[in-house]
């Protein structure tokens, strides 16, 4: 580094004058951290500005994500296309340099952060994902898939207790290559962090199996870049870099105080700023030779140019497993998915199995990850609730030395060896949630794990992280209602449908038998830009007969028109139901048909979906003029959207009991369901 100091400086000028020029943001922490990006961006990090996607590229996750100019700075700073007006729009209405990292705004940026503690989990999720992928494609004289994962974080990061989750599965997973820098301030939002953070980190982190370098002095790019050299030799553990440092340095009266935290420094502690560091250049202007210094065109052109050549080397030697790897890093389904896709669904409705929506989902399972070496499943300590696992997805194992443990698997007829694919998390289902981001971040897996649906609220903020960023994460949520039954009212779920069903951008299904569970899944797969919420039961449920199967993965579909049960009369009302309550409607629909009124029997196994249809279709399933009746095991505020004239529902919490006897209790029988078409179509008259 030809001027460590300066370059770091540059960074320190860049986030004081964006957050000046917003008027907004949080100078405080790109200042201290500047000389620990010089050490990692200036000697370290593999990375190619020209080509942000390189495969093989390092990857960066900045976790304490109000340090976003740090980020910006250094991409625009080593040739990323982040020019200096973005940064001069920093914070503002459709730039590239938002408030926090968004991926996919930024080039460069590889994860969104802000909510504290989800960065370092989602760089567990890289690290682990890149592990995986070395041990599938790597062979002797071919390595191909090599890369660290690096993030920075800070005492926030730490106290939330994701981080808690994350750092214990990094260490019984034997990350080597997941490097992070501790941005050891001691300051928050508050003040001094003393009085209510006082961790021993170091202790804690080695505890969890990590190796713990430093304190070091995070303002010595020297000893920074020398730390982080000792932890690219670790060989069975990933590394955490203590860096002491002092919050907004360089600022001769904010540094070390929580002032410099959160609000601009003022244009005369600016001025100020600028004096003592010798950086005596206007707002936004950065020097030829500062530009030079941190430039990494050339290294990174270098960099990813010998990589193609060990690829294409690869590739001469393993044609198969060089198009195999280039297809799953690209996020393509292979070309038999279709196909496997519909032989899936058609083997369910052939069978018309009366098991469980868990156990449909399994089902489901065996045929696609039998097919698709790329789904990476796990539970939260649940997989004999969840059943996310299969015959093709033995447990997640580490030898001693931290390798892969590999497992004999039959795959049709041949028996290979493979690693493990199947994640035993442990309680942690927030971490769970995070780390799956991380891993379908980083490419070549397709994510998914299971819990009970009632604990999605641990997890919920990365569940909406993954809708934030479009990313193909599925979630296996059993035990969906107050059909669990005896583990009583903190386990049933009465809000969670709804609740889920109002993230942006997350599609939810619930259905309500094989065939449904098996096109939710071809469907969550093929979903590429957005993820998915299954919600299965923990009680059996009936199979219901299909005329046509085509119209499931629309959302919903008319399962049942009066003719079907014998009554040749058009319909009067439109009962709509999602996963076992479809038995319910179905049921109502004969008891109303003795009485010879003519029902509707509409299967709405994902609102979400449906809702993206187009008008034509929606009044073809739901047409005007008819009452509708929704029917589903959870608030009922959220089916008044459908124009609903009643919904048997339950707005309280549940009961411990059997399930049979709950579902009187609450109402969820035939007859009541008919007994409320039967109000409607009075209070219609």
């Amino acid at each position: 580094m030809a001027n460590a100091q300066q370059m770091a400086n540059a960074i320190r000028a860049l986030a004081m004058d964006a957050v000046q020029q917003a008027n907004s943001g949080h100078p405080g922490a790109p200042m201290g951290m500047a000389d620990m990006a010089v050490a990692l961006w200036g000697q370290h990090l593999k990375h190619n500005p020209a080509n942000p996607q390189w495969m093989d590229r390092d990857r960066f996750v900045l976790s304490n994500g109000h340090a976003s100019m740090l980020l910006y700075a250094v991409l625009h700073l080593t040739g990323y296309d982040l020019p200096i007006e973005e940064l001069k729009n920093f914070r503002q209405l459709h730039s590239k340099t938002a408030g926090h990292p968004e991926h996919g705004i930024t080039p460069g940026v590889e994860t969104t952060t802000g909510p504290l503690g989800q960065g370092i989990t989602n760089a567990v999720g890289f690290a682990l994902a890149e592990k995986l992928l070395a041990k599938e494609f790597n062979r002797d004289g071919h390595q191909v898939v090599d890369h660290h994962t690096y993030v920075f974080l800070g005492d926030g990061c730490l106290m939330e207790g994701i981080s808690h989750e994350a750092i214990a599965l990094a260490g019984a997973w034997k990350l080597n290559k997941l490097i992070a820098l501790y941005d050891d301030n001691g300051i928050s939002i508050d003040g001094q962090v003393a009085p209510w953070f006082i961790d021993d980190t170091p202790a804690r982190l080695r505890a969890c199996g990590w190796n713990v370098i430093g304190p070091v002095d995070g303002h010595d790019a020297g000893a920074v870049a020398d730390a982080i050299r000792l932890a690219k030799d670790s060989q069975d553990k990933p590394s955490f870099i203590v860096c002491k440092t002092a919050i907004g340095q360089g600022s001769p009266n904010r540094a070390g105080t929580s002032k410099a935290h959160g609000e601009p420094l003022g244009a005369d502690e600016i001025t100020l700023t600028r004096n003592a560091i010798g950086w005596s250049h206007a707002p936004f202007e950065i020097p030829a030779d500062i530009y030079a210094d941190w430039s990494a065109r050339d290294a990174g052109a270098q960099a990813e140019s010998q990589w193609r050549e060990r690829f294409d080397a690869y590739a001469a030697a393993y044609p198969e497993l060089a198009a195999e790897l280039t297809r799953r890093m690209a996020g393509d389904l292979p070309k038999h998915f279709a196909q496997t896709a519909v032989d899936a669904v058609v083997a369910a409705h052939a069978a018309g199995q009366t098991v469980a929506s868990r156990k449909a989902s399994q089902i489901a399972l065996e045929a696609f990850t039998a097919a698709l070496p790329e789904l990476l499943g796990g539970s939260a300590d649940l997989t004999g609730s969840n059943l996310t696992n299969t015959k093709s997805t033995p447990a997640l194992r580490f030898d001693e030395a931290g390798e892969v443990v590999q497992a004999e698997v039959t795959l049709g007829e041949q028996t290979v060896k493979v690693g493990g694919r199947h994640i035993n998390y442990g309680v942690r289902e927030f971490g769970m949630a995070a780390i799956m981001n991380g891993i379908a971040l980083h490419g070549g897996f397709i994510p998914y794990g299971g819990t009970f649906l009632t604990f999605s609220d641990y997890s919920r903020n990365a569940i909406r992280m993954a809708a934030l960023m479009k990313q193909r994460v599925v979630h296996v949520f059993t035990h969906d209602s107050i059909g669990l039954g005896e583990d009583g009212p903190t386990h049933q779920s009465i809000e969670h449908a709804a609740s889920l069903r109002l993230i942006p951008g997350l599609d939810v299904w619930r259905p309500a038998d094989t065939t449904e569970t098996a096109v939710a899944w071809s469907v969550a797969l093929s979903n590429r830009d957005k993820p998915t919420a299954l919600l299965l039961s923990r009680q059996n449920l009936p199979y219901a007969p299909k005329k046509d199967l085509g119209d499931i993965s629309r959302g919903a579909y008319i399962l049942s028109e009066p003719a079907d049960i014998g009554l040749k009369k058009k319909a009067k009302a439109v009962i709509i139901a999602t996963g076992s309550e479809v038995q319910l409607a179905l049921a109502a629909q004969r008891l109303l048909a003795e009485k010879k009124i003519p029902v509707r029997v509409v299967s709405m196994p994902s609102t979400t979906t449906f809702d993206r249809e187009d008008v034509k279709y929606k009044k073809l399933v739901l047409p005007a003029g008819l009452p509708r009746i929704a029917v589903e095991m959870g608030v009922t505020d959220f089916w008044w959207k459908y124009g609903c004239a009643a919904v048997v529902g339950i707005d309280c919490f549940g009961e411990s009991a059997p399930a049979g006897v709950l579902f009187k209790h609450f109402g969820f029988t035939a007859e009541n369901v008919a007994d409320t078409v039967r109000a409607a179509l009075a209070r219609k008259h």
